[in-house]
């Protein structure tokens, strides 16, 4: 078959990063910067459920809030501060990539490297910040084969996952057809907006999804598996039959499966 598009989600597909690495960095910002919060392992997992770190911020900045840390009323000058707690986050977590603290997912490095020797089109679309996003990607797979594949990330599009819309900038930067993409994703909003973009998706859940709405999606599965190691299949509508591992022969019958 013709060398297609591989698309990954990052949190939860690249690494299992939310629980252990984006919670943490929240709240190490949290107490860096004063702010009377903290996110236990249940108030995120409800959090996640909204794409985009400024997005779950600005959730949480209740009246109450904004009055005990002195913060106006102007809708501008709140989105601003909202942004510089942010950057305050995406440096604490770009330190706990860094520091080896969040290792990559079963499947993931082998999965995009033979990709990539392949010719296909790799690329990396999220809702987190660019910053945070190429250093998971540097420490999953290495620093040279991460100058190959294409981000797409943060504010690139006004709405965020579960809406299409970064799936279908991508598809339109880089010349590709929704017929011959496959998409990697871990949660339901992800789910949504791949399969709104018409991708076929490949569900990898993470520590947070597994009880999520997977509608649409090609299959769903414990991670990408490696030889040796097999991967868990939770679900086979397509009827792709995976065995040990995702490869691209699989991606392929995922593909034909969509296009037939």
């Amino acid at each position: 078959m013709t060398p297609a598009l591989l698309i990954f989600d990052c949190d939860g597909v690249l690494a299992d990063t939310e629980r252990d690495g984006h919670r943490v960095a929240f709240n190490q910002m949290f107490d860096e910067l004063s702010i009377p919060l903290h996110w236990s392992n249940d108030e995120y997992a409800a959090l996640v459920s909204i794409g985009g770190g400024k997005e779950r911020l600005a959730s949480v900045l209740t009246p109450a809030l904004r009055e005990q840390l002195g913060l106006p009323e102007d809708e501008e000058v709140l989105k601003q501060e909202v942004a510089r707690w942010h950057r305050v986050k995406t440096r604490r977590y770009t330190e706990l990539v860094t520091a080896g603290a969040l290792p990559g997912r079963p499947g993931v490095k082998r999965l995009i490297g033979e990709a990539d020797r392949s010719g296909w089109t790799v690329a990396v679309c999220s809702t987190s910040a660019r910053e945070s996003v190429l250093a998971v990607l540097q420490h999953v797979i290495g620093p040279e084969l991460a100058t190959r594949v294409h981000i797409f990330a943060g504010d690139i599009v006004a709405r965020k996952k579960p809406a299409p819309d970064i799936y279908l900038y991508a598809l339109d930067s880089l010349g590709f057809g929704p017929h011959n993409a496959v998409v990697v994703e871990d949660s339901g909003i992800g789910c949504r907006a791949a399969v709104g973009a018409g991708l076929a998706t490949v569900i990898t859940v993470s520590a947070y999804t597994g009880g999520d709405d997977f509608t649409g999606a090609a299959m769903v599965l414990s991670d990408l598996g490696e030889p040796g190691a097999a991967a868990t299949v939770l679900a086979d509508p397509w009827g792709v039959q995976v065995g040990e591992y995702v490869d691209l022969g699989v991606l392929n019958k995922v593909l034909e499966s969509r296009q037939g």
